[in-house]
């Protein structure tokens, strides 16, 4: 059998020691490195495929990190948007609760003049509120526009300065501002469906309540825009009509009707059937006063809003007399009974955009709520990616320790073999 001999020499055993221990020297430097710094991956070299994905996960959690502090403000403004809006309503019902003081019948005109001033008041700190800005100078109700002061006034000139709308919600974010038109203005005349108005040339004693719709099939079947109630027969007899304003003929179907008489100025209301509609008329009226009733449908004019529904109350409030000095009963009951309709209609309006801040409030916790998921979704795919596992890298650290030390004491041994030493 042939044998191979091969003769290495000292040096070059020397070598490859010393290239083994120089090569175990850096694997236990990078793993104290990844121990220390808990990272499987330090360098992007180490792993390239696992820093690329990690890197991706850190850009995402920047983009989830912003969302959810966009989300905040978004909150914060949309919060102090709903708290605006039931200090509104608080005002309202205070100056809802003063009108009903206002048509108190023992009350002198300088009584109700005290009430006016209360109620100009409320008015301008209900304006406050809807011209009402965030921490950054943003009209709260400025719905898709942008507008200093989204509504101006003196009455009659109260308007929405700003573009009506309301702004969209995403799925990482919720509208900041609400629709300033959906929430003060259009607020419906009379009950919302009809409106009934006094004619000023009665003689202050009659007045008429909003009204109500008794059988919808009829007032949708009837044609007829506008009706005018009319007081005829004499003040011992007093009769009342109903007449179609375009042809000023009678929709009674049987004619002028006894109207009862009263007992006094404050009676209650005698019931007029019509077409569906029913209107009670109370007071004293004689013989020569009119009340209109209109659809709203049929003219565009009847929306509101909150501030001209206010004014209007303010100003019966501040008319309620009559050149004596006596008080103008019928035309201060007649306002003050639309004011309270009007009044409750506006308050609707906003407990309606109340609701509706409330209802984006809740969806901004549902949305923070997933981004904090996916935050935690996101650091664990960052963590797969270049994350050490300690125990391994604890246990792979010490064997390599354990062999760096055998490396050297081999390489110690080994250094000691040498024909000098013998010879020597």
């Amino acid at each position: 059998m042939a044998s191979n001999f091969y003769r290495v020499s000292t040096a070059n055993m020397f070598d490859n020691a010393l290239r083994n221990l120089a090569s175990r020297q850096t694997g236990l430097s990078n793993l104290q490195e990844n121990l220390t710094s808990g990272k499987r991956v330090v360098r992007a070299s180490d792993d390239p495929v696992a820093a690329a994905q990690a890197e991706r996960a850190l850009n995402r959690l920047a983009r989830n990190e912003t969302d959810v502090r966009a989300l905040n403000n978004q909150r914060n403004t949309m919060a102090l948007a709903e708290s605006t809006l039931g200090q509104s309503g608080d005002a309202l019902q205070e100056f809802r609760a003063l009108v009903v003081n206002a048509g108190n019948g023992s009350y002198t005109q300088t009584e109700r003049d005290a009430i006016a001033q209360q109620l100009v008041s409320l008015r301008d700190q209900i304006l406050g509120y809807a011209n009402r800005k965030d921490s950054n100078g943003i009209p709260l109700f400025q719905g898709l526009g942008s507008a200093e002061a989204p509504f101006t006034g003196p009455n009659p000139l109260f308007g929405f300065a700003g573009l009506p709308g309301q702004g969209a919600s995403g799925t990482t974010s919720i509208a900041s501002v609400l629709d300033g038109m959906a929430a003060w203005m259009d607020v419906p005349t009379g009950n919302g469906v009809f409106t009934v108005d006094i004619n000023a040339a009665n003689q202050g004693k009659a007045w008429a309540t909003v009204g109500q719709v008794t059988d919808p099939t009829a007032f949708a079947a009837s044609t007829v825009d506008e009706y005018v109630i009319t007081i005829g027969g004499t003040a011992a007899a007093p009769t009342y009509d109903v007449l179609d304003r375009a042809t000023m003929a009678s929709v009674l179907p049987s004619g002028p009707q006894p109207f009862p008489l009263p007992t006094s100025a404050t009676s209650s209301p005698f019931a007029i059937n019509v077409d569906g509609i029913s209107i009670g008329i109370g007071g004293a009226p004689v013989p020569g006063d009119e009340f209109s009733v209109r659809r709203n449908s049929a003219d565009p004019t009847t929306q509101s809003n909150v501030f001209q529904v206010l004014d209007n109350v303010i100003a019966a409030v501040r008319n309620g007399s009559n050149p004596d000095g006596s008080t103008a009963s019928g035309p201060l009951t007649h306002a003050i009974n639309r004011g309270l309709a009007e009044i409750d209609a506006a308050m609707n309006r906003l407990n309606g955009s109340r609701g509706f801040a409330g209802d984006l409030l809740n969806r901004a916790d549902r949305i923070e709520g997933d981004l904090n998921k996916r935050a935690i979704q996101l650091e664990e795919d960052r963590s797969r990616a270049e994350d050490i596992d300690m125990i391994k890298g604890i246990s792979d650290f010490q064997n390599q320790q354990v062999g760096y030390e055998a490396a050297l004491k081999s390489y110690a041994m080994v250094q000691k073999m040498s024909l000098i030493n013998f010879i020597s």
